[in-house]
């Protein structure tokens, strides 16, 4: 599968984005989601994930409340709607997919843990007055 990350920008503090991961290639139904994040001198990190069947999501502590990851298996595509955005939210913003297979894992794992094996090209998210 090949993804595509879109719809960063620059936004002020408080603001909203709405990030598309777009698929093809195959379809998305049969994969984990995972929106991972890379801030300036910190390590890549998911920071919202999704089953299969979206019956399990994980956010990270920071996102929590205010970020929601979906997915639209019939366009083929995962989004995560950003609410309240910060200054700290600012960075490069990556989904990343992986059909987990023949075993299932948690959110939780997918994003903490697991090593997804398709990545989408990033999107700069920057907020700032």
């Amino acid at each position: 599968v090949q993804l595509q990350a879109s719809g960063g920008g620059l936004v002020q503090p408080g603001d909203s984005l709405r990030l598309s991961c777009g698929a093809s290639g195959s379809s998305l139904d049969d994969y984990y989601i995972g929106w991972f994040r890379q801030t300036p001198g910190k390590e890549r990190e998911g920071i919202a994930c999704i089953t299969k069947k979206g019956d399990n999501i994980y956010y990270e502590d920071s996102v929590k409340g205010r970020f929601t990851i979906s997915r639209d298996d019939a366009k083929n595509t995962a989004f995560l709607q950003m609410n309240s955005l910060k200054p700290e939210d600012t960075g490069v913003y990556f989904c990343a997919a992986d059909r987990v297979w023949p075993v299932s894992v948690s959110a939780y794992y997918y994003c903490s843990t697991y090593s997804p094996e398709f990545w989408g090209r990033g999107t700069q998210v920057t907020v700032s007055s």
